[in-house]
This record gives structure tokens, sequence and C-alpha cells, in this order.
């Protein structure tokens, strides 16, 4: 490991240690790739001596810009699936959470994502045409009146509490958005929202303000996790279970009236 990160990777294992039994999805330490000079400089992992330890560099597999955080699988690293951050991600206490929050989405790749998808005609269509973007750039009608003003009524109800009116918002989106819009919604409330709900678990704990970003107009991909958030804590108050069933979470999510089928 080069020293300019040993102490980062050390602080990022001394946060893991401190908040990993907050959730199964943040209890294993994932690889982590830095975009620096070019290239990708993968660290893993050693549970023999409980630290990060330097791998090996990869190329780049695209442009990656600064201030990237994400996760996704690397071609040259077997396939295997990585937390890709830039330096100075280590530069807050912020930070060292966000990539907590890509961990989720190891987590999420490597426990049911991909059985998932293929329940979702989104997904398949895109699969079928090579689009391995749709996640990040399916155009949402997110400007549109009767998509805003429908999002902000459901916020309104899970806020108050309100079954019956969560349930009607639900199926007014649901019919307005035709069946990929919808399962687009959905599929970035469970993946993303679910993130930020594990991601503002850790900053509770910590005393850190939590992640409210994207909750107001003009809305982007980001009101899902905040929306996702807000229904994934109402519906895990209903059903405590669904906090370590991923795909019983999603269905929950998807469905107007859960505990029915889709």
């Amino acid at each position: 490991m080069t020293e300019n990160y040993k102490e980062s990777f050390s602080q990022l294992v001394d946060l893991h240690q401190r908040v990993k039994w907050l959730h199964p999805s943040i209890e294993k330490c994932y690889p982590v790739a830095l975009a620096e000079a070019q290239r990708l400089a993968i660290y893993d992992f050693d549970t023999a001596v409980g630290q990060y330890r330097f791998n090996k560099h990869i190329s780049l597999p695209m442009p990656i810009p600064r201030g990237i955080r994400s996760a996704f699988q690397l071609e040259e690293y077997r396939g295997r699936i990585a937390c890709v951050v830039t330096p100075e991600i280590f530069d807050s206490r912020e930070g060292f959470v966000t990539i907590l929050h890509e961990f989720v989405h190891c987590y999420q790749y490597e426990t049911c994502e991909q059985d998932l998808k293929r329940e979702l005609d989104i997904a398949q269509k895109a699969q079928e045409v090579g689009d391995c973007m749709w996640e990040i750039e399916h155009p949402f009608p997110y400007r549109s009146q009767n998509f805003t003003r429908g999002y902000m009524n459901f916020l309104s109800a899970i806020e108050s509490d309100d079954h019956e009116a969560i349930q009607k918002t639900r199926k007014k989106l649901r019919s307005y958005l035709g069946v990929h819009d919808y399962e687009y919604m959905v599929w970035q409330e469970w993946k993303e929202g679910f993130a930020r709900w594990v991601e503002n678990c850790v900053k509770r704990y910590l005393s850190m303000s939590e992640n409210i970003t994207g909750s107001t107009q003009p809305f982007s991909r980001v009101i899902f996790y905040v929306g996702g958030e807000a229904y994934i804590s109402f519906l895990c108050q209903e059903d405590k279970d669904l906090l370590g069933d991923l795909p019983g979470l999603f269905h929950s999510l998807y469905l107007i009236n859960p505990g029915t089928s889709i």
C-alpha cells in the first residue's frame, strides 16, 4: 500500500468495526478502487491482519471523473464488485461513511440484485440492447407535474403515517408512469433508498447530520434516495423482518398493497 493512503484505510477499518453490527449489508469490507492518474488502484481487505492491502493497478474501464462514488464490477479484477471512488473521499468524515453506502451496493449485488433484475422488464430490455447505463440514464419524467405532485403527495402521506393515502398515491403514480417508469422508480427506491437508509443509520449512531440531499425541486434521480429511505422506514415499522430480507423489501416497495403478489 502506498503510504499516502495507509492511515486513511486504517481509519476506514476502524469506522467499519464500530458500525458493522448495524446491518448485515455492512458486515463485510469490500474491495476499494481508487481512481487516480488514469488508472485504478485496487485495495483488498486482508482478513488475516484486519487491514486493507494494495493488490494491483488496472486500467480505467471508462472515464472516471473526480468525485465519483460508485460500486460496479471490474472486468480486469476477475469481474468482482468494488467500491470505486476518487481519493479526496478520505478528506472528510462523511466520505468514509459514503464508502459504507457503496458497500451496501456491493452487498446488494452479491446477494440478490441480479435475480431481482430478471423480474423487471426495463432491465431485460436494456440487457437485450446492451444498455449498461440504464440505471443512471433512463429518461424518467422527473419534471412532469403529474409525477412531482404525485410523489410529493406520497412523501406527505408517509410523513403523516397515513396508510390509505400511501396506497392511493402509489396507485396513482403507477397508473401515470406506466410499466417501465414505475419499475425504474421502484428499482431506485430499493437500491439507492436502502443504501441511504443504512448510511443514515450509521450517521445517527455516530451523531452526524443525516444525508437528506435530493428532497427539493427540481427533482432528479436522487429524489428516490429520499423517497426510498422514507418508504423503507415505514414498511419496516410494519414488518421488521424486511430489514433482513432484501428481495422481500423490493417486492413490498413494488406492490400497491404489500403482502400480495406482483
